[in-house]
């Protein structure tokens, strides 16, 4: 697995497409985070961001083979197993930027709450941002699983699904992405930093259903 860890993780540098993605996500942080705000309000901001920014990288990652090459990784490796190496890539590359993004959000950001009353510290609020970036993070590649090949084969209808999966996570009830954002934005508010096992348990099975579903598929379909 390590082999094709590197090998898709190669690809994705070498290929440039990460570019768009990252590039937006910059352009994202810029226009909505601001030196001297909120830092746990910030990192709500910078994570919620993160979701559909992770799903674009796994599209970018599972099409990122000609037919042929994929042929031969799979002959290789397993379909199963090459298709899961994909999507761990995504996700690691889009863990690696929310890191990233938590590190400048929170040194760039004011230490209190939203009134401005509260000392909020610095090193737990960094560390409930990095567990929210998580979040967003496995439930990004989680839908880039479902929307992509090979459930959905046509970019016509990956790239809509994709959006829509993304706002639907992001703003429906229960979900564990809209959980972790409404528990930092509420402790911003109230100059307490959450700390979302919660959401990040939700997220660690949704995602693992996910991959496991698109890998079994990939096995079958290729």
């Amino acid at each position: 697995m390590r082999a094709l860890l590197r090998y898709q993780t190669a690809l994705l540098v070498r290929s440039q497409r990460w570019l768009p993605p990252v590039i937006l996500y910059a352009v994202f942080l810029g226009i909505g985070v601001q030196g001297g705000q909120p830092v746990l309000d910030s990192l709500a901001y910078a994570a919620g961001g993160l979701l559909p920014v992770t799903a674009w990288l796994v599209r970018i990652c599972v099409t990122n083979e000609p037919p042929a090459a994929r042929g031969c990784t799979a002959a290789a490796a397993g379909p199963g197993r090459a298709h899961l190496a994909s999507l761990l890539a995504a996700l690691f590359a889009a863990a690696a930027l929310g890191g990233a993004a938590v590190l400048v959000v929170t040194a760039i950001s004011d230490a209190s709450s939203t009134n401005a009353r509260v000392p909020v510290p610095r090193l737990p609020a960094g560390a409930a941002g990095l567990l929210a970036m998580l979040v967003s993070a496995l439930l990004g590649t989680a839908l880039g699983a479902l929307a992509n090949w090979p459930l959905l084969r046509s970019a016509g209808r990956a790239v809509p699904a994709l959006l829509l999966g993304a706002l639907f996570l992001l703003v429906t009830t229960g979900s564990p992405a809209k959980s972790v954002l409404t528990d930092l934005t509420t402790g911003s508010r109230e100059g307490a930093v959450p700390v979302p096992l919660g959401a990040l348990a939700g997220a660690v099975a949704v995602a693992a259903a996910a991959m496991w579903g698109a890998c079994t598929l990939s096995s079958r379909r290729s």
